[in-house]
């Protein structure tokens, strides 16, 4: 694909515009449905016809319209991309300042009608329009940032079959439904390089993010140079942070790629990094150690000193400079309030000034803290403790405790954005945060208040994570919550999506990124060096069936593990949606559906498969391989559950009706088999459950309707809810 700089292309003015194509639907006759389409996020308009327009090593590329010098560098790492899939060596000389013709014998015709300023903006419009006819592909943009998003739809359309390299013919019209597409990757907790952010860039370029949030102050690390305060750096680091020229270089790499940097800077609290080197600014005396553990902890700047103001003036002023986007986010969150209640001048400094409490002295310092940043032109975003009817007008509230806050915030005039919800560092699966949206289709809001829900950012907290598995716990995942941020509402197929992740999963691969790549040199590791082959692929499947403890158990299973804890356990190879668990999950309901013999078929041989995977590790790997010891009783609980489903299934087959304690015992069995071990837990077991619950009732399905049948059989098996719990 020869790059051609020709404007001999004119740029046309009229756009088609079809009706948004449903997931599932034929458009036209003839035509292949949208949803087979490899494509994440979906459109927000897509007309699939017949044909294809064919790519070989003489596919030609011409641009036309604005110069930016962005359309030719990404457009030859699009090109570098498709070689690398297609295995074809597309025609180059110097790149991007080759002339291989003119656009009438181009395959694909790129138009920018405007260049973009040199670094993206919150509201720029991101919008393209993308036509594939069996002849040529036309890409046109209004904007060079337009133009980025197209290149990455127009890659992800390529596409092999036995007679080549294609692209299907389609009509696309696309525009994100929200302005705020977020990842926020923590790099306090533990340290995360340069290499990481590139490659989570890539990925976030590939699925149209546009925000990289970078949290770099916390009680376990001050992550960034200064050059005016240097100490913060040189005692709240043990030497790992980013200098400024790494930033530049952070930023200049992110705007080629049409990826805003938005920094957090935690204060008041989660401050022990800054009062390690400064406790004088500390609202109680030191001396203060950085933090090696996880949790909220009581270090926290004091508002009634007037030396916090000047330090921040400096070095707010400082990171003001270096970081050009307009937003600066200053944390704010979980502030216990233990040392401002602990200290008399502190309080006595609340009833002087008529701030009635802690929440009020937030809300002061909060002020003081706006104003410096007003004197840099930057707007404030905090998390949603930040919220008080004191809080500075034009501050934009993140929300990650609950759709709660972002209604008040909106209620109160504020810009949001969501997070909760898509904490993924909680390890849940995609379909929790796909299905999880900054204004569902029965908001409460109103149609001003949603106007004010800028979008939404996936929270990578580093607590768990190390540069080698980090990129496992954002991807693929991370796509699916891209998607709800980029495509209308009502994409909703859950199975659908899960079909395009897998896709996208190793289109994401193609830029680098190292969720699936790292976890063999890691099963190696963990299994020893005297395993087999053989051994290594009954391992890699029981880590298939496993996944990570949810929400914060992890800790309670491990709470001995602090910064320094290797992160290459069991529980560190296991991932967040396990395909094998959802993939019976699927099974069961068909079967459940009617109990016929062709679906029981699929659930009892993946029961078999279970049953002889624990049998066969317990007495090989399992009973040699020292670091696996831990994991011993979880293939215990797998043949166990895999035990009682069996049983399930033969009671149901057989017509028996069993005893009244039958079901009781049977629950309880697979109760005991969902306990987590080596903070890894068996995720079939709810699907297991329904089983048991099927076989004792199995008289009452033919008077009930499928759906009174199923919610009868989760009613019998549902388990008491619990309560609550938040915190990062």
């Amino acid at each position: 694909m020869p790059l051609t700089n020709s404007c001999a292309a004119s740029r046309s003015e009229s756009r088609h515009r079809f009706l948004p194509a449903l997931l599932g639907a034929l458009l036209v006759a003839g035509a292949l449905p949208a949803a087979t389409q490899p494509l994440m996020p979906l459109p927000a308009e897509i007309q699939v016809s017949t044909g294809r327009l064919e790519v070989t090593r003489d596919f030609k590329v011409a641009l036309s319209g604005a110069a930016d010098p962005r359309l030719q560098e990404n457009l030859v790492r699009l090109l570098r991309r498709a070689e690398e899939r297609t295995g074809l060596s597309f025609g180059r000389q110097h790149d991007a300042t080759y002339v291989a013709g003119t656009a009438a014998n181009a395959a694909l015709v790129v138009e920018c009608g405007a260049a973009s300023a040199a670094l993206p903006a919150l509201g720029e419009d991101e919008s393209y329009h993308l036509e594939v006819t069996p002849t040529r592909a036309v890409l046109r943009a209004p904007t060079t940032l337009g133009v980025l998003r197209g290149y990455e739809t127009f890659l992800q359309l390529l596409q092999s079959d036995a007679q080549g390299w294609f692209l299907p013919a389609a009509v696309i019209d696309d525009r994100p439904r929200f302005p705020w597409r977020g990842l926020m990757i923590d790099v306090c907790r533990h340290w995360q390089p340069m290499e990481v952010i590139k490659r989570n860039l890539d990925g976030m370029a590939l699925v149209k993010l546009n925000v990289l949030h970078l949290h770099l102050t916390e009680d376990q690390g001050f992550r960034i140079e200064s050059k005016t305060h240097p100490q913060l750096h040189q005692l709240g680091s043990d030497g790992h942070y980013f200098t400024q020229d790494q930033i530049r270089e952070i930023i200049a790499y992110a705007a080629a790629r049409g990826i805003r940097v938005v920094p957090e800077f935690d204060i008041p609290g989660h401050a022990t990094s800054w009062v390690t080197s400064h406790p004088e600014l500390g609202s109680a005396p030191g001396p203060y150690h950085i933090e090696r553990k996880w949790g909220i902890f009581d270090p926290v700047l004091d508002p009634t000193n007037e030396k916090v103001y000047r330090v921040l003036a400096d070095f707010l002023g400082e990171m003001a400079t270096l970081f050009p986007d307009p937003y600066l986010h200053i944390g704010g969150d979980e502030n216990n309030g233990v040392q401002w209640s602990a200290s008399a001048h502190i309080q006595e400094f609340i009833k002087k000034h008529d701030l009635k409490d802690n929440a009020g002295l937030h809300a002061y310092f909060n002020g003081r803290v706006n104003k410096i940043l007003q004197q840099h032109g930057k707007k404030l975003v905090g998390w949603d403790e930040i919220l008080h009817p004191d809080l500075p007008a034009g501050s934009v509230v993140h929300s990650w405790r609950g759709p709660e806050g972002l209604a008040d915030a909106t209620k109160l005039g504020f810009a949001t954005i969501l997070s909760n919800g898509y904490y993924i560092d909680l390890m849940h699966p995609a379909v929790d945060h796909y299905l999880n949206d900054p204004v569902p289709a029965d908001t409460p809001l109103s149609a001003t208040q949603q106007k004010l829900v800028l979008g939404g950012e996936a929270t990578m907290w580093a607590e768990w994570v190390t540069p080698e598995t980090i990129d496992s716990r954002i991807w693929p995942r991370t796509a699916a919550i891209a998607e709800r941020l980029w495509s209308p509402r009502d994409v909703r197929d859950v199975a659908d999506m899960y079909r395009r992740l897998a896709i996208v999963g190793q289109r994401l691969e193609e830029t680098g990124l190292q969720h699936a790549s790292y976890l063999e040199p890691a099963l190696r590791r963990l299994a020893g060096d005297s395993a087999s082959p053989g051994d290594l692929a009954l391992l890699r499947q029981f880590v298939d069936s496993v996944e990570p403890v949810k929400v914060y158990r992890r800790g309670q299973q491990q709470p001995d593990a602090n910064q320094f804890t290797p992160l290459t356990g069991l529980v560190d190879c296991a991932r967040a949606d396990s395909e094998p668990a959802r993939t019976f999950a699927a099974n069961v309901d068909a079967y459940l559906v009617d109990f016929s013999e062709e679906k029981k078929g699929a659930v009892a041989v993946q029961l078999m498969q279970w049953r002889g995977l624990s049998m066969n590790l317990s007495s090989g790997l399992f009973a040699r391989a020292p670091r696996l010891a831990e994991a011993r009783p979880v293939l215990q609980s797998l043949d166990d559950a895999a035990r009682v489903a069996g049983e399930a299934i033969g009671v149901i087959r057989s017509q028996q009706v069993p005893s009244a304690d039958w079901m009781k015992s049977q629950l309880a069995i697979l109760d005991q088999a969902a306990a987590a071990h080596a903070a890894v837990e068996l995720t079939f077991i709810p699907s297991a459950k329904l089983l048991v619950a099927a076989a004792a009732e199995q008289g009452k399905r033919a008077s009930l309707s499928p759906a009174a049948w199923r919610n009868h059989l989760e009613a019998l098996v549902a388990p008491p809810p619990a309560p609550a719990k938040s915190a990062h």
